[in-house]
C-alpha cells in the first residue's frame, strides 16, 4: 500500500523531478516533521493524513493551533461558490484581487500538477468521516474527560488485561482531577491519588456510581477501614479527606467545569472504528461516484481554545487513553492507525522537564509501532524536543529552520537516529541542504529507503483547503452546515 506524497529531487537539488511514494507501513516506525512557521509543515501533515485516510487507515489528529480542522473544508473545486463564506473578501479586494477566482486558479494548478481531479476529492469525501472533538467546549463535539471515572466501562467485566486497561484509564482521570485542584496527581507518590483510585475502583467493581459526588461521600464516610496495610485515618487523615471533598465540591459546582463532564466518552477504540455510512452528502459535494457502506474516521481533537495549563492536562489524559488503546491491540507490522500531532512544543521536552504529556508520549514512541499505530510528530521549535526519545523514528521531514541552533539541533537528532549521518561529510551535506531549503520543500530521511538515500520533497497539493485556524464560532458554523 503506497502513499503518494508529492515530487522529489536528489539531495543536490539537481536532476529531474520524480514522484515520491512511501509504503504505508513505513509510518509504523513513526515520523518527525520540523520546520519554522511558513515552511509548509501543516501542508505536509495534511498530505500524510489524507493519504492514510484514502487507503482506509483511521487518523487521530491533535489540533493545538486550530489548523487541523481545515480537513472539514475539503470542497469540490468545480463549485467555487462553496468557498465564498470562508474568504477574507475585504483584504483581497483591497489588493484588487477577485477572491474566489484567485483561490480557485491557484488550487486548480496545484491539483492538476498532482493529478487530483474533482472525482478524486469526491471519492475521498464519500469514504471519510470527519469528527471534531473539542474538550471543554461545545464548538465541536464535547468530550467527557472523566468518562473512565464517571461512566463505567465494560472492561471492568473483561479479562485481567482488560481490567488493567480500565485501571490505567481510571488513574489518568484521577490525575486530571487532582491537577485541576492544584494537587499532586502522580499515581506513584500522591496519597490522595491512591485513595481516590481505591474508592473509585471499589465502586466500579461493584457496579456502583463512581462520579465525583459519590467519591465525595466516600471521603466523608469511608466504606473501607484500611488502604493497603494502614488504617485509612493514618493513610489520609479525616481533616485532609474533608479538605479534599470540599475542593472536589468546588470543582463540581464550577460552571466552567460542567462542559468537561459531558459529551463523547474518552474511548479511542470507538473513535477509530469505521463509521456506517448513514450521513447525508456534505457541503460542496453532489452525486459522489460511490457510496461505501462504511467510512474511515478522521478524528480531530482540538485543544486550541484551552489555555496552556488546561491543554497540557487534557493532552496528558488523551495520550494516556491512547496508550491504553494501543496496549489493547494485537501485534502487527501493518499500519493500523495514524496519530498526527501538529505541534509538540512543551509536550516532549528534554529531561528533567516532566509535563503530564511526556511519560505517555515516550511510551507511545517506544511501544505503538509493535501494534501498528504510527505517530507523526511535528514541531517548529526543535530546541524544545527530546531527540533521544525520537531517535528511532524511521522518517524525518526537515523543512526551513530559522536559526543555526535549530539546524544544529536537528542534525544532531538525525545523527542519533542514523549512525551514517555522524560522518562529518554527511553531516555537512545535510546541514548545507537544510540551509538551502525553500518554502514547501523538505529534506527526507527514510530508513526504509536506504538505497535511495536522503532527498528533498515538495508535498503535493492538499485535498483540503488550508484556510488557516478556525475559531470556535467558525467550527460551529461548519458543523451546522455539514449537518444540514
Amino acid at each position: 500500500m503506497k502513499l503518494s506524497l508529492g515530487r522529489s529531487l536528489p539531495l543536490s537539488g539537481e536532476g529531474e523531478h520524480s514522484a515520491y511514494t512511501i509504503a504505508a507501513r513505513d509510518l509504523v516506525t513513526h515520523a518527525v516533521v520540523t520546520g519554522m512557521t511558513g515552511s509548509g509543515k501543516t501542508g505536509l501533515l495534511f498530505v500524510l493524513a489524507e493519504e492514510a485516510l484514502a487507503k482506509g487507515v483511521p487518523v487521530l489528529m491533535v489540533d493545538v493551533k486550530g489548523d487541523m480542522s481545515n480537513l472539514l473544508l475539503c470542497f469540490d473545486p468545480a463549485r467555487p461558490e462553496v468557498f465564498v463564506p470562508w474568504l477574507d473578501h475585504q483584504s483581497l479586494e483591497a489588493e484588487g484581487v477577485s477572491p474566489v477566482a484567485a483561490l480557485c486558479e491557484a488550487r486548480d494548478k496545484g491539483l492538476a500538477r498532482a493529478g487530483i481531479t474533482a472525482d478524486t476529492i469526491a471519492r475521498f469525501r464519500a469514504h471519510t468521516f470527519v469528527r471534531v472533538l473539542t474538550p471543554g467546549s461545545s464548538a465541536g463535539e464535547p468530550v467527557h474527560l472523566l468518562s473512565s471515572l464517571e461512566q463505567r466501562s465494560p472492561l471492568w467485566d473483561g479479562t485481567p488485561s482488560d481490567v488493567e486497561t480500565a485501571r490505567d484509564a481510571l488513574a489518568s482521570a484521577v490525575s486530571l482531577v487532582l491537577r485541576l485542584l492544584g494537587r499532586d496527581g502522580d499515581p506513584a507518590r500522591s496519597r490522595e491519588h491512591v485513595l481516590l483510585c481505591v474508592l473509585a475502583e471499589r465502586r466500579l467493581q461493584a457496579k456502583l456510581p463512581a462520579d465525583l459526588p459519590s467519591l465525595m461521600h466516600d471521603l466523608e464516610t469511608p466504606p473501607v477501614d484500611t488502604v493497603g496495610a494502614m488504617p485509612i485515618d493514618r493513610f489520609v487523615s479525616k481533616k485532609d479527606r474533608r479538605a479534599l471533598a470540599a475542593a472536589l465540591n468546588a470543582l463540581v459546582a464550577s460552571p466552567s467545569f460542567a462542559s468537561w463532564r459531558t459529551g463523547a466518552p474518552m474511548d479511542i477504540a470507538q473513535w477509530l472504528r469505521p463509521v456506517a455510512n448513514e450521513t447525508a452528502p456534505r457541503q460542496g459535494i453532489e452525486n459522489t461516484p460511490t457510496q461505501p457502506t462504511h467510512k474511515t474516521p478522521a478524528v480531530i481533537v482540538s485543544v486550541a481554545h484551552l489555555d496552556e495549563t488546561e491543554r497540557t492536562l487534557v493532552l496528558g489524559l488523551l495520550f494516556d487513553a491512547l496508550l491504553a488503546y494501543v496496549r489493547s491491540l494485537p501485534g502487527t507490522s501493518s499500519l493500523r492507525a495514524l496519530v498526527v500531532l501538529d505541534e509538540l512544543y512543551g509536550m516532549l521536552p528534554p529531561h528533567p522537564a516532566n509535563p503530564p504529556t511526556r511519560r505517555p508520549l515516550v511510551a507511545l514512541v517506544k511501544q505503538a509501532r509493535a501494534f501498528g499505530v504510527g505517530l507523526v510528530l511535528a514541531t517548529q521549535n526543535p530546541m524544545d524536543l527530546d531527540y533521544r526519545a525520537l531517535s528511532n523514528a524511521g522518517l524525518w521531514f526537515i523543512g526551513r529552520l530559522q536559526t543555526d541552533a535549530d539546524r544544529d539541533r536537528v542534525v544532531d537528532g538525525l545523527a542519533e537516529a542514523d549512525a551514517a549521518s555522524s560522518d562529518r561529510s554527511a553531516r555537512r551535506t545535510i546541514d548545507q541542504c537544510v540551509k538551502r531549503l525553500g518554502k514547501r520543500w523538505f529534506l527526507v530521511r527514510n530508513v526504509h529507503q536506504r538505497d535511495k538515500g536522503a532527498m528533498v520533497l515538495q508535498p503535493r497539493q492538499t485535498l483540503s483547503w488550508l484556510r488557516g485556524p478556525l475559531t470556535r464560532d467558525e467550527l460551529r458554523r461548519v458543523n451546522d452546515t455539514e449537518g444540514a
